[in-house]
This record gives structure tokens, C-alpha cells and sequence, in this order.
């Protein structure tokens, strides 16, 4: 007995040992704390501004061709600058005569500035080499883009050779992007028009074309990714070629006109003060009755000569040629059996207070 608990107690020792021996041999990882966020990005902004000062990009190239192309007719006038890539490089030898980035401040070179929610302003630079003649680009919105994500020592962190889709902003389980990203490409316009190709492939026309300079703050600041530290600045390289205007609520009113303060802040419009912003609310008034029945929708299937539209260009035709002056475009959808539907709405007011009736709870 006695040796039995003497043979335990030798064992419980060992075992104790051991894990003391394996605790000092591989201790637990010390959390890092999160940096100052004013301290990094006052070292974030100077890096940006030395890189602005010391590199050009290829703006050469693209001025020997038009801007845009002419699209008026078919077929269209294309220009190369439809397919222009943005090249960055550093100011010497053979390039000793380029003009800086920094040179081009207030003309090709832009500047705004961004608060984030900490309350830390931040210079944001972008290049705009071309705005583009299309639709307006909201930060609501969803944008097809081609993109080059670089950190700032020229590394290539991400790409997309073709456009893919981005929510611009996270709402449920969509993700969005980086404020940076956002803030940039919100300057640029989508693509004016597009031709397909026989073999599938879409070129867009005068779109917009430029880059952004992000500091970490408005990026990824202290999270890792694969192939991004911590506290990085980013650099994104991209062409805004098709925007969809998303209506989160399907309530017929496009999420972007629900900024009712017009200060880019789309969650913090409450008109019936019941918790949802406006763009996720189904009765934006909370009279009862649905923000889509208090709007005046319209669906055209034929033109003016009770032709289907066999289109989304013709549809689009119509619509520029037809619609009253307050008539919105909502959408172009393909019925999938060779005609389009064109979709419209008009944001009535029936008792001209200067209040839309899906926001006046007087009137429903």
C-alpha cells in the first residue's frame, strides 16, 4: 500500500516534470499588443509621400492615344487607352526627366481626406488617369472591377486579370472591402459602353482608370494576411468598368438614395426610428404601409412601336428617349427568352411637402 502510493506519487511528480519541462521548452506565444493608431499612420503617410516624390507612372503611354473612345454609333471608335494598364516606377537614370507623382498633385495626382471611426483623419491620395463617362459609383454599390493590389515596395499581393464583383460595403453576409479601396474607386465612374467579343470576352469603353494610395489604417492595419503585414500601406491599381446599383431592402428605392443626410453613412438614416436604416427597412416611414407600394413602379416589355425589346441596348434606348424626368431607371432584366424588361420607378410625392410619400408617415 504503501509503496503503491509511494509509485504514484514518483509518477505524478514525473508527469509534472514533464510539463513544466514542455511549458519552458514551448511557451505560449505573448499576444502582441495592437499599435497607436495616429502613430502608425503619421509613419504610414510619410512612406506614401516619399513614394509619390520619387516614382511617375507611365502617363506617356497613355497620352498618345485619345481619352475615350467614341461610342456614339456603332460600330464604336475604340481607343487603346480602353485596355491601359497603370505602370509605376522610380525616378532615375534613364527616367531622371519623369514627372513625380507628387508633381501631378491637383491635376492627374487627387487628394481627399477620410475620418475613420477612431475619429483619425487620413490623407487619401488617388490617381485619377481617367474619371470614365459612365454611372456614378456609390459606396453602396456593387462594382465589377480588374484590380492590382500592391504593397508599397512594388510586391504583388492580389490581382484579378478579368473583373469580379465587390459589395463596396459589408451588409449581413456580404463582405466589402477596405475603406481605402472604397474611397478611392467611389471617384471614378463605371463603364460607358462595352462590346462583346465572339469568343465571350467583354471589352469596356471608357471606363474609369486609376489607382489608390491606402494607408494601413485604412486597410488591414494590424491583421496578416498571406502575403500582407501588419501596419502595411497598399496600393491598388484598377479600372471601374460596370457598377450595379444594389437595393438591399427590395423596396424599389436604390440603397444609395437612402442616404437621406448625404454624408456617406448609410446606416445611420432611421426615419421611423425602429432600429433598421432606411436601406434595410421594408416601411421606411412606419405608417404600415410598404415603401414599395408608396413609389410608383413601371414595367415596359415593347417600345413606342409595340416592338419587344430584344436587348438590354434597346431597352436602354427607350429608356434614355422616353422616360418623364423624374422617371428613375431600376433595372434591365433579361427574360431569358430573347426579350428584356425595363424597369422604372418614380419617387412620388402626393402631397408636394417636398417629403417623398414612402418617408412621410402622413401619407399612406
Amino acid at each position: 500500500m504503501k509503496f503503491r502510493n509511494l509509485a504514484t506519487a514518483f509518477l505524478c511528480f514525473g508527469l509534472v516534470v514533464l510539463s513544466c519541462k514542455k511549458d519552458d521548452e514551448d511557451p505560449e506565444p505573448e499576444p502582441v499588443p495592437v499599435r497607436d493608431r495616429q502613430e502608425v499612420y503619421n509613419e504610414n503617410i510619410a512612406e506614401i509621400e516619399t513614394y509619390l516624390e520619387t516614382h511617375f507612372y507611365n502617363y506617356e503611354e497613355f497620352q498618345q492615344n485619345d481619352m475615350y473612345s467614341i461610342v456614339d454609333a456603332m460600330p464604336y471608335t475604340v481607343t487603346p487607352n480602353d485596355t491601359f494598364e497603370i505602370v509605376f516606377d522610380t525616378i532615375a537614370g534613364a527616367n531622371s526627366d519623369k514627372i513625380s507623382l507628387m508633381d501631378m498633385l491637383g491635376g492627374d495626382l487627387k487628394l481627399k481626406e477620410v475620418t475613420d471611426s477612431e475619429g483619425i483623419e487620413y490623407k487619401l491620395y488617388y490617381l485619377v488617369v481617367r474619371e470614365g463617362l459612365g454611372g456614378d459609383i456609390h459606396g453602396i454599390d456593387r462594382v465589377f472591377a480588374k484590380y492590382k493590389g500592391y504593397l508599397i515596395d512594388n510586391t504583388l499581393f492580389d490581382s484579378a486579370v478579368s473583373s469580379v464583383p465587390f459589395d463596396l460595403t459589408s451588409v449581413g453576409n456580404a463582405r466589402g472591402v477596405v475603406d481605402g479601396f472604397r474611397e478611392g474607386i467611389i471617384e471614378f465612374k463605371a463603364r460607358q459602353a462595352y462590346t462583346e467579343n465572339t469568343d465571350g470576352t467583354v471589352v469596356s469603353h471608357n471606363h474609369g482608370i486609376g489607382s489608390v494610395f491606402v494607408p494601413s489604417g485604412l486597410g488591414y492595419f494590424s491583421q496578416t494576411q498571406a502575403t500582407v503585414p501588419s501596419y502595411s500601406n497598399l496600393i491598388f491599381n484598377f479600372n471601374s468598368e460596370k457598377r450595379t446599383l444594389l437595393d438591399h431592402d427590395n423596396d424599389g428605392v436604390f440603397s444609395y438614395l437612402e442616404n437621406l443626410n448625404g454624408n456617406k453613412d448609410y446606416f445611420d438614416d432611421d426615419t421611423d426610428g425602429d432600429g433598421l436604416a432606411n436601406f434595410v427597412d421594408v416601411d421606411d416611414d412606419g405608417d404600415g404601409t410598404l415603401t414599395k407600394d408608396e413609389i410608383e413602379r413601371t414595367a415596359y416589355t415593347e417600345d413606342e412601336n409595340m416592338q419587344a425589346f430584344t436587348s438590354s441596348t434597346a431597352a436602354q434606348a427607350y429608356y434614355d428617349a422616353y422616360a418623364a424626368p423624374d422617371e428613375l431607371l431600376y433595372k434591365i432584366e433579361d427574360n431569358n427568352d430573347g426579350t428584356f424588361t425595363l424597369n422604372t420607378v418614380i419617387i412620388t410625392d402626393s402631397n408636394n411637402d417636398g417629403t417623398p410619400d414612402y418617408l412621410d408617415s402622413n401619407v399612406n
